[in-house]
């Protein structure tokens, strides 16, 4: 099984080497085939020519000079992928790289399964080294949103997801959000094609600093929600 690891970068100088190196690492000592692509969302930093210069195997830098999102940089990865199955996770890592070969042995344990949503909500340390403000803060955000966009999974904005290619090509071809909602977006297509959809329990392992501000971004992605649902609720597949 051909397995593809996109990851979103923006302005990402400082940590992506680090993680170039250790996904190639695990990738090639995990998987016969695979592909990792990394996504530039118009960083100014030149993190897209950092890995370009490490000339590692099998990776791939894509994407373009405007910065427009991270939704916009995992959609243009996802459809660019060639994988089977097709995983996004953060260019910080924070999920580690062990979360891939366990993603990976959801889908083959069931060829019913289109899509694999990490939770951070299944077991008790998945929000271990979170502080106590910033672990209930994002408890809230997440029930919050789950209540308007009519999300019944544990965990809309764990940054790890990961879709069989047909699944891919179908959701992220429709998508339009390029904002931080588009997780919300991918998981209503899903939902909308009838796709069996898992969860499977990761944590944080590496704490980087959030990018989401939870106030602006809430009232932000509330209303992207609503756009998104009267949009999806009203189209034809």
């Amino acid at each position: 099984m051909r397995i593809s690891v996109c990851i979103p970068m923006y302005n990402e100088k400082k940590v992506i080497a680090k993680t170039a190196r250790m996904l190639s690492a695990y990738m090639e000592a995990h998987f016969k085939d695979y592909e990792i692509l990394f996504c530039n969302d118009g960083s100014t930093d030149g993190c897209d020519a950092v890995v370009r210069a490490l000339e590692l195997p099998n990776v791939r830098v894509i994407g373009d000079s405007q910065n427009r999102g991270k939704g916009y940089a995992v959609r243009t990865a996802m459809l660019a992928a060639t994988g089977e199955v097709r995983l996004f996770t953060d260019a910080d890592l924070a999920y580690g790289t062990d979360v891939i070969g366990q993603f990976a042995e959801v889908f083959e344990k069931d060829p019913d399964i289109q899509a694999v949503i990490g939770s951070r909500n299944l077991q008790k340390d998945g929000y271990e080294g979170y502080t106590r403000f910033r672990r209930v803060a994002s408890k809230a955000y997440i029930r919050v949103l789950c209540l308007v966009g009519g999300f019944r999974l544990s965990d809309s904005q764990c940054g790890c997801k990961a879709f069989r290619a047909q699944a891919a090509e179908t959701i992220f071809s429709r998508c339009e959000v390029n904002g931080f909602a588009f997780d919300f977006e991918a998981i209503l297509w899903a939902v909308k094609y009838g796709y069996h959809i898992e969860e499977t329990p990761v944590r944080i392992l590496n704490h980087g600093e959030s990018k989401v501000h939870v106030v602006r971004d809430t009232f932000r992605m509330l209303k992207d929600l609503r756009k998104m649902r009267k949009r999806i609720r009203k189209s034809e597949i």
